[in-house]
């Protein structure tokens, strides 16, 4: 009698624990299908800060081994302002969030024959235990997994210059209208159609939000020539938005744009004259896609002479401590309202 209602009862806790997995299947994914660092694992479990960073400027952003330096520089920021850094990327097929020292450097050797991954390579990539490196939209799936809800970038994807004939319009966006979490960036890479990219963000019914200025910024440059319908003035500011979003599930992501500090800001014109120059290139060879982003971003740095990517790691790096900020606020929030 005794064995058979133990039996009954580890059937009965055996279905409970599967209707569990049913109605909440992100605890059971994460949990099998993707490797939490321990010290991101024990940060969140315990309700501190923490920050996710993606991975794809590290593999196709910049060479070996400045991609691996600032990579540890950007992680050090996050840490210095009392957050804990979540680099994300795939690994031989393992999605990890949360990086070692020596997967940084093997991510940042790996280069770009670690496949750029968005949210629709994520399958392909972990089935064929491939490495790959994640955009803002695979960072944003695997961070909304696993519960972070502040993601630092340096800019995200957006409608293409002529989306309007060719439909190109980066997943980033997608993603922000489905996944709840704020990301915050230098705005919107300025090879993009800021307006148009603000338009479709309008659609999906995404936030977006500037940081101590009512314009939006446009990655290189502070302004942009787009004003915003909502400013954040403070970190504290950020976290109740973030907070209230998450509390009214609604479902959709935040962007917050934080301007590049004025002191490295390259110049506008210079700027644009080489996006100008590198956008006929990339026609004049058919490059499209996922290969346009990086081939603009590179063709721009060596029109400037290295100027633009100086500021690229420049405005990540402001990032990175406006975010990990941010992410701290979100904590004590959290933890007063627990209270």
């Amino acid at each position: 009698m005794a064995a058979s209602s133990s039996a009954s009862s580890s059937s009965a806790l055996s279905r409970l624990s599967n209707i569990q997995n049913h109605l909440n299947p992100i605890d059971s994914l994460a949990k099998n299908l993707v490797k939490i660092s321990p010290e991101v694992s024990e940060a969140l479990s315990h309700g501190h800060a923490v920050v996710a960073l993606e991975s794809t400027i590290i593999s196709h952003g910049m060479p070996y081994p400045q991609n691996f330096e600032t990579a540890k520089e950007v992680e050090a920021i996050v840490r210095n302002n009392g957050a804990v850094p979540a680099t994300i990327a795939i690994l031989e097929g393992l999605p990890c969030v949360g990086l070692s020292t020596e997967e940084l450097e093997r991510l940042a050797k790996l280069g770009s024959k670690a496949q750029k991954t968005a949210r629709r390579d994520i399958a392909h990539v972990v089935a064929t235990r491939g490495n790959g490196a994640t955009t803002v939209s695979a960072t944003m799936f695997f961070a909304s997994m696993v519960g972070i809800p502040v993601f630092v970038t340096g800019g995200i994807g957006g409608v293409h210059r002529h989306g309007e004939h060719t439909m190109d319009i980066s997943s980033d966006l997608t993603e922000l209208g489905r996944t709840p979490v704020a990301v915050v960036s230098a705005g919107i890479k300025s090879i993009l159609d800021i307006p148009r990219t603000l338009e479709y963000l309008e659609t999906h019914g995404v936030c977006v939000a500037a940081y101590k200025t009512n314009e939006f910024p446009a990655f290189f440059t502070e302004t942009s020539g787009s004003k915003v319908p909502c400013c954040v003035d403070s970190p504290a500011d950020c976290a109740r938005l973030i907070d209230v979003n998450m509390k009214l599930k609604l479902g959709s992501g935040i962007v917050i744009g934080v301007p590049i500090p004025r002191e490295h800001a390259a110049s506008g014109r210079v700027i644009e004259s080489a996006i100008q120059s590198a956008l006929r290139e990339a026609r004049e060879k058919n490059i499209t896609g996922n290969a346009e982003t990086p081939f603009l971003l590179a063709r721009v740095n060596e029109l400037t002479g290295g100027l633009s990517l100086a500021s690229n790691i420049a405005l990540v790096k402001n990032n990175a401590l406006i975010g990990a900020k941010i992410s701290v606020a979100l904590a004590q929030l959290r933890q007063q309202e627990s209270n």
